[in-house]
């Protein structure tokens, strides 16, 4: 009992020292347990917003253009389903890559995988045609505008439309034909990128091609607009337009104005020799020609800033991607999930950016949206 009783302190101060030693190796892994899940739901918040922003901002465009009888033209209809495509992709494809870009485990199942990778192939690619046949469309309109506007019919657009979705559809449909169901549980939900021949197909039909016709179409948009715009202005020297009007009654009154003035001053006195009044007449003379000038100038401008935000957005959201899809497949070390991930939304933000720009450049959009915006907040 007396050698029991010395042991038990010793025994305790060694499970206390053990004690000590099993937390101190534990706090460690608490604290970057903490920071993983701080990560993780900074993550979601932000992708959860992106998904969230893309759906509301063309699900407006389609109302828009729905409630809008003047938006209802062949090339808006175009535009219209170009925001349905995009809002496809923010309901079929993001919430979906928001669990699985968080958690880097797919626990859906390989139905769902065969699904959400064939929605996203298929949405994404039709979302980059829609640009294409937008611009195709743009470029028929202004390069054979009397001609164009015959055969410019909502008949024409659809045709348009199926063609895109067709395209997309034959360029998402081959994987499904080799994938193979697995016996085990599926963790993982990527394209296959063993078949090469695959990749390049798939990259080239959906970013590389479309690209080169995006640029090469908006350069003869921009060519044939500038054309337009100088063969209106006027080459001989514009004719002076004069106006004139009489201030009364306001002796000493100076009017600023950009072009030339001339002050005429008309005093008369009355029989006792006092000052009866004293009148202005302020003579503004302008020039056609640099009015006319000052307006296609502007015009100019618009055209490049909208061609120059369209082209910038879609090659910065999407080059990324596929540059990195092509060197993944001919590189199998060189995958890293982190940036294939920030690629991947980053070409998802494509999605949210369009209807901004192809809404924003266009006045008749933006009376109507805020039109509809105002109906909102009265009906609530």
């Amino acid at each position: 009992m007396e050698r029991s009783s010395q042991l038990q302190p010793a025994l305790y101060g060694q499970m206390m020292n053990i004690t000590n030693d099993t937390n101190g190796t534990e706090s460690p892994e608490l604290d970057e347990n903490d920071e993983s899940l701080a990560y993780q739901t900074g993550l979601a918040v932000i992708l959860f917003v992106v998904t969230l922003a893309t759906t509301l901002s063309n699900a407006f465009v389609i109302a828009t253009i729905y409630q809008s009888k003047k938006l209802h033209t062949p090339a808006n209809f175009l535009i219209a389903s170009l925001a349905v495509t995009d809002l496809l992709v923010s309901i079929l494809v993001m919430p979906i890559c928001v669990l699985y870009t968080v958690s880097h485990t797919w626990t859906l199942g390989q139905v769902t995988c065969d699904i959400w990778l064939s929605s996203d192939i298929t949405c994404c690619t039709a979302s980059i045609l829609h640009l294409c046949v937008i611009a195709l469309d743009r470029y028929w309109a202004i390069t054979d505008a009397v001609e164009y506007s015959k055969k410019r019919t909502p008949a024409r657009a659809a045709g348009m439309i199926v063609t895109a979705w067709v395209i997309a559809i034959s360029i998402s449909l081959p994987p499904l034909f080799w994938r193979q169901v697995k016996a085990e549980e599926l963790t993982e939900c990527n394209v296959n990128t063993d078949h090469i021949f695959y990749t390049i197909y798939s990259t080239f039909g959906a970013f590389y091609i479309p690209t080169l016709l995006l640029i090469v179409l908006y350069g003869r948009i921009y060519l044939e607009a500038r054309k337009i715009i100088l063969k209106q202005s006027p080459k001989k020297v514009g004719k002076r337009l004069t106006s004139a009007h009489l201030i009364t009654n306001s002796p000493g009154s100076v009017a600023s104005t950009s072009s030339s003035q001339c002050k005429i001053h008309d005093t008369h006195f009355s029989d006792t020799g006092s000052l009866a009044s004293k009148n202005h007449v302020k003579v503004t003379v302008s020039d056609a020609l640099l009015e006319k000038k000052k307006i296609s100038a502007a015009r100019e401008r618009k055209a490049t800033k909208t061609l120059g935000i369209i082209l910038g957005a879609y090659i910065i959201c999407w080059l990324p991607f596929f540059i990195y899809t092509l060197v993944v497949a001919a590189c199998e070390t060189c995958f890293y999930p982190e940036m294939f991930d920030f690629f991947t939304w980053l070409g998802y933000l494509n999605s949210l950016i369009n209807p901004i720009i192809y809404t924003m450049s266009n006045d008749d959009f933006k009376k109507a949206f805020h039109k509809l915006l105002r109906f909102r907040f009265c009906i609530s």
